[in-house]
C-alpha cells in the first residue's frame, strides 16, 4: 500500500498588537480596537477562510512573544493543490502564487441577515514557497507583520502588527474510492495518483443483531410502528473473502413523535466492528447520525457524532462532530490538529516532532488528521472516497475499519432522509443485494 502525499499548513500563534490611540474628545468617541474583541479571516489561495479570535497583547515597543500557542488554522492540500501553487503563472491565472491571506476585524465573530458584524481594520499578505513541502516539514514565516495604515504626523500612533507562525509539513494520506453505491455491495479501489487498484469488496444487507455474537449489542431501541430503517450493515472483506470490518445499525433509525425526521434527542447510531477471533466481532467505534433542521436560506443536514471505544476504557471517548448538508453532501471528517499546541516553532506540542511525551494524550494513538469521508447529498449517488492519514494504518484491517465507517455515513445520508420520501429499491429490498 502506497500512499498519496499530502501537505497541511498550519497557522498559529496567532497575537495582535494595537497602538493605543490619544483619547478621544466627547460622549461618541465609541470603543478603540486595543480595548474590543477582534478575530481574523484567514485564507489559503481559493480554499474557504476559517475564522477565529485573535488574542491582543500590549504594545510596549517590545519584541514580545504571543501569549498563546493555540492553533488557528489548518489547511489540507491534496497533490492536485500542490502542482496548482507551484504551476508556473499565466496572463489568465494567478496560479504558482501561494499566498496566505489575512483579514482583521474588531468586533465579535458572526453575521447579522447575512451581513459581517465585525469592522476591518486591515489586511495581510504572506508569500508562501510550498516547494519540497511534501517531502520535509518549514517553517514558512513566523513573527511579527505590519497591517493597516500608519497614522500621518508628528506623535501619530505606529501601525497595527500581527503576530503569526506559519508551518507545511508532510501529511501524506492512503485513499479509497468506493466503485459504487454502499448499497450495491461495490469493490473498494485504493487509489494513487491516476493509478487505482481493488483492495476490498463490500456486502451490503440487512442482519439480526444475533448475528454479532457478543452481548450486549442488541438494537436499544424499537420503533412503535413499521415507520422505522433498521437492521443494515455493510461487510468489508480483504480479497481473499476473509470479512474484515463491518458496519452494523444497531439502532434504528425512526422519525420523532408527530414528525416524519430523526432527531438530535432520538439519533440512530452504528457500531464500527472488527474481527475478534473465532468468527466473533468486538466494537471499535460508535456512529450517531439525525437530520438537523435547516435555518433560513439553508437545507437541512446530517448530524453525527463519533466515539471511539477504546479497550479497558470505560467510556467512549470522542472524536468528531459536525454535521454535513443533506441536499448537497460533504465531508465527514476526524481531524484532531486543533486539539494540539502549536510551538514558537511552528510544530504541534503533541506530536512526535513535539514534546514526543504521549502518556496524558486522551485520544489512544489518534492525533493530527486521522480520515474524511467524502459523500455525496441524499437521492444522489454517492460513490465516498475515503482519504487516511499514514500514521493511522498499520494493516489491511485498519484501512477496512475506516473504510466501513465511510459507509456507514453515506448509508445514514438515506437512513436519515425524510420519511415522507420513498428509499431506493437497494435499501427497500435489501435482501435481493448480492456480492458483486
Amino acid at each position: 500500500m502506497d500512499p498519496c502525499p499530502f501537505v497541511r499548513v498550519l497557522v498559529g500563534n496567532l497575537a495582535l498588537r494595537m497602538p493605543v490611540a490619544p483619547p478621544a474628545a466627547g460622549a461618541g468617541a465609541g470603543v478603540h480596537p486595543s480595548t474590543s474583541p477582534c478575530y481574523c479571516k484567514i485564507r489559503l489561495g481559493k480554499m474557504p477562510a476559517q475564522s477565529v479570535p485573535a488574542p491582543l497583547v500590549p504594545f510596549d515597543g517590545a519584541e514580545q512573544a504571543p501569549a498563546s500557542g493555540a492553533l488557528a488554522a489548518a489547511f489540507h492540500l491534496s497533490k492536485a493543490d500542490l502542482e496548482w501553487f507551484n504551476g508556473k503563472p499565466s496572463l489568465f491565472s494567478s496560479r504558482g502564487e501561494a499566498t496566505l491571506k489575512v483579514a482583521v476585524y474588531a468586533g465579535r465573530k458572526g453575521s447579522t441577515c447575512g451581513v459581517s458584524s465585525g469592522r476591518l481594520l486591515g489586511k495581510a499578505t504572506i508569500p508562501l514557497d510550498l516547494k519540497g513541502a511534501e517531502a520535509k516539514p518549514a517553517v514558512l514565516h513566523s513573527g511579527w507583520i505590519s497591517f493597516g495604515k500608519r497614522g500621518g504626523g508628528k506623535g501619530s500612533p505606529a501601525a497595527a502588527e500581527l503576530s503569526l507562525t506559519v508551518r507545511a509539513e508532510p501529511d501524506p494520506r492512503f485513499v479509497f474510492e468506493f466503485d459504487g453505491e454502499p448499497e450495491c455491495s461495490p469493490q473498494v479501489l485504493q487509489v494513487r495518483g491516476s493509478m487505482k487498484q481493488p483492495m476490498f469488496t463490500c456486502k451490503f444487507g440487512c442482519r439480526s443483531n444475533s448475528d454479532l455474537r457478543r452481548p450486549g449489542m442488541q438494537p436499544e431501541r424499537e420503533g412503535a410502528s413499521g415507520k422505522e430503517r433498521k437492521g443494515w450493515s455493510v461487510t468489508v472483506h480483504d480479497l481473499s473473502g476473509s470479512p474484515v470490518a463491518m458496519a452494523s445499525m444497531v439502532t434504528p433509525f425512526v422519525p420523532s413523535p408527530g414528525t416524519d425526521r430523526v432527531s438530535r434527542s432520538n439519533p440512530g447510531a452504528w457500531l464500527i466492528l472488527r474481527p475478534a477471533g473465532d468468527g466473533a466481532w468486538e466494537p471499535w467505534a460508535r456512529l450517531e447520525c439525525w437530520r438537523e433542521r435547516g435555518g433560513a436560506g439553508t437545507s437541512d443536514s446530517l448530524g453525527y457524532h463519533f466515539d471511539l471505544l477504546l479497550p479497558g476504557v470505560d467510556h467512549a471517548v470522542p472524536l468528531a462532530e459536525s454535521s454535513i448538508p443533506s441536499s448537497k453532501g460533504g465531508k465527514f471528517a476526524i481531524d484532531l490538529t486543533a486539539a494540539q499546541p502549536l510551538s514558537r516553532g511552528g510544530t504541534p506540542g503533541c506530536s512526535p516532532r513535539g514534546s514526543g511525551d504521549f502518556s496524558n494524550w486522551p485520544l489512544g494513538n489518534y492525533r493530527g488528521f486521522v480520515m474524511s469521508a467524502a459523500v455525496q447529498g441524499e437521492a444522489r449517488c454517492s460513490k465516498p472516497t475515503v482519504e487516511v492519514g499514514v500514521a493511522h494504518i498499520g494493516c489491511a484491517e485498519d484501512a477496512a475499519a475506516f473504510v466501513a465507517l465511510a459507509a456507514a455515513v453515506d448509508l445514514s445520508m438515506d437512513a436519515c432522509r425524510l420519511f415522507s420520501h420513498r428509499l431506493r429499491k437497494e435499501l427497500s429490498h435489501p435482501q435481493a443485494d448480492l456480492l458483486r
